[in-house]
């Protein structure tokens, strides 16, 4: 399918895309009429990957995140460090649910010994998160594969794009966990996954039956050389991505991973915010 451009989309919207409350556009159709029928919900939901607001503390971050009106976050070790006590893990998950909030996941979590594959799994056990986004050693997908029997909690394997040796792109992951655990599966990254040359749209249908998480952004241009950018405003096909995860009746979250202006990433997170719940109102 032809690449729908950000000025296609605003076009078919008729209007700009930059906040978050959209109110009118669930009624607009791409010819512009004003009596299309609501849509049904996507089966996912969107999320917050906490890595967005990394110079921020946990009280900022969760603001921020409830601001978006965002009600699933995962958490990176920022936030809730690996090596926290199961007291201060249970006071961290509390705030989290004060806040109107779910603590879903924890990640990108790296894996590089036992030690560190039996840390990540206890710290997710006593948060109560559905995911560990990881990044496991391949040669300890053994021991995580047992982990995920004995705990029950997927882990969805992290690819980090054109520098990563290990997991560069999801079929990397993908060819290495595919005998393994169903609960072991992927978090692609779609900015990374473009930046390596491989469209998100192809790789999330490919590999539909181990998509376990997302991380959704945009990017400046497909090479090694490409930078977070505003949804929109980069050289993914957002409208064909979240076509391809409806297709596929993906269920899970896409979290938001903005790495641009980590000093301010607020205006950036609700222009993305805005943009996707756009495409969601009107992508058939």
């Amino acid at each position: 399918m032809q690449k729908t451009t950000r000025r296609d989309f605003i076009k078919i919207t008729g209007m700009g895309i930059a906040a978050t409350s959209l109110p009118q556009i669930a009624r607009a159709s791409k010819a512009g009429s004003l009596e299309r029928p609501a849509k049904s919900a996507a089966p996912f939901t969107l999320g917050m990957a906490s890595y967005t607001f990394r110079k921020f503390n946990l009280e900022d971050t969760l603001a921020m995140t409830k601001r978006l009106g965002l009600k699933r976050i995962a958490f990176k070790s920022f936030h809730l460090p690996l090596e926290s006590t199961k007291e201060e893990i249970t006071s961290t998950v509390s705030k989290v649910k004060a806040a109107g909030l779910k603590l879903y996941g924890g990640g990108v979590v790296y894996m590089k010994n036992r030690v560190e594959v039996d840390r990540a799994f206890e710290y997710a056990s006593s948060a109560g998160m559905e995911v560990i986004i990881g990044v496991p050693e391949p040669g300890l997908l053994e021991l995580v594969d047992n982990k995920v029997k004995e705990y029950d909690i997927k882990v969805a394997i992290h690819n980090h794009g054109p520098t990563d040796k290990v997991y560069p792109t999801p079929a990397s992951a993908y060819e290495k966990i595919k005998s393994l655990d169903r609960r072991i599966g992927l978090c692609i990254d779609i900015g990374h996954t473009q930046r390596a040359g491989v469209d998100p749209s192809a790789a999330a249908e490919r590999f539909a039956d181990r998509l376990l998480d997302v991380h959704i952004k945009d990017v400046s241009a497909a090479s090694k050389e490409g930078q977070t950018i505003e949804i929109g405003r980069g050289v993914i096909d957002i409208p064909e991505f979240l076509r391809t995860l409806l297709k596929i009746g993906y269920k899970g979250t896409a979290s938001f991973e903005f790495e641009k202006d980590a000093d301010d990433p607020l205006p950036g997170v609700a222009e993305s915010l805005g943009y996707v719940k756009g495409v969601l109102a009107v992508v058939d």
